[in-house]
């Protein structure tokens, strides 16, 4: 995913719109589950890039990423369109060409070249994985999913060639068992997990670029020297409730260049590409493990309730495929 947050799923550059939050949890590839991610791209100067949203002024001139399967000439082939709840397999898809071939060519954003991020309809679990892929082009991942019902699965990815652009597909999944609907988690300014608190400073805004702070924080003190993951001090993920439009930003600095510095706090500038109600996932690394923490907002309410409202505790796994 590129430098930037694409709604959803994951779009072009939003030139700087969207900020870091994932709910927190422990593992290369954190879940958020029931109860409470290269350089993707270029980095902007200090100005990170959003991927997935093509809207201006607040109006959606092109789908957000994510919400198509065929994009640009290329398609998602879910090879596991179905899997049963609970159970661990083997996700495996391709990505195919306007011919039907199957792409074996990609570049390489943020150490990666694709990323796949998993979410269920009710946005409560959500993981970011990263998936290998063999010779032939068929990528595959170990999933387990903790509940049965409807989930979305993202693909992130820039071709290999001159001019080629980043794309976001998508393609449901459905994940069989006993299902019993969640409630989406209250907007809150605080997430919590792992002993560790992030606060959320900042209102996401339809149309508009807005910067969203991160504070990161263990057993009351801030949580000084986070580490580069990926490529950059921390990833964004937006998804907005309803139909899973998807966002990916990155944040505003990247490790190296000065300006910003491996201390407790991260900054995104996110646009959201409509009003409505939205998750975030911020994926950092502190102490060598891979937390995310997530949030509720509201984008494009009255000044007081666009500020993020706690989200419930994240399950995590390792599933990034490191």
């Amino acid at each position: 995913m590129h430098t930037g947050l694409r709604i959803t799923a994951f779009a072009a550059a939003l030139a700087a719109t969207f900020g870091t939050a994932y709910g927190v949890g422990r593992g290369v590839d954190p879940v958020v589950a029931e109860s409470e991610p290269a350089p993707h791209g270029e980095h902007a100067g200090s100005t990170a890039r959003q991927h997935g949203d093509k809207s201006r002024e607040g109006q959606e001139r092109t789908p957000p990423g994510g919400l198509q399967i065929s994009e640009g000439g290329y398609t998602l082939d879910l090879a596991t369109p179905r899997v049963t709840a609970g159970r661990s397999i083997e996700l495996r898809f391709t990505v195919r060409d306007a011919n039907g071939d199957a792409v074996t060519a990609y570049q390489r954003e943020h150490d990666k070249e694709l990323h796949l991020v998993l979410a269920s309809r009710d946005l409560v679990t959500y993981r970011h994985l990263h998936p290998t892929r063999a010779a032939d082009g068929t990528w595959s991942t170990p999933v387990d999913l903790p509940a049965a019902g409807g989930y979305r699965v993202f693909a992130d990815f820039t071709p290999a060639g001159k001019g080629a652009e980043n794309l976001t597909l998508g393609a449901d999944l459905a994940a069989s068992g006993r299902y019993e609907p969640a409630r989406l988690p209250a907007p809150d300014a605080t997430a919590r997990t792992d002993g560790y608190e992030v606060e959320l400073a900042g209102a996401l805004r339809p149309g508009k670029a807005s910067e969203l702070k991160l504070k990161v924080s263990r057993d009351g003190e801030p949580a000084g020297g986070l580490q580069p993951y990926l490529g950059a001090y921390g990833h964004l993920v937006a998804l907005r409730s309803g139909d899973l439009a998807y966002l990916h930003v990155h944040p505003n600095g990247e490790p190296g260049d000065g300006t910003t510095a491996p201390g407790p706090e991260v900054s995104f500038t996110a646009t959201a590409p409509s009003g409505g109600t939205y998750r975030l996932f911020l994926d950092f690394r502190h102490q060598g493990e891979v937390h995310t923490a997530a949030f509720t907002v509201r984008a494009g309410s009255t000044p007081g309730a666009q500020e993020p409202v706690p989200a419930a505790t994240p399950e995590h796994t390792d599933g990034h495929g490191h």
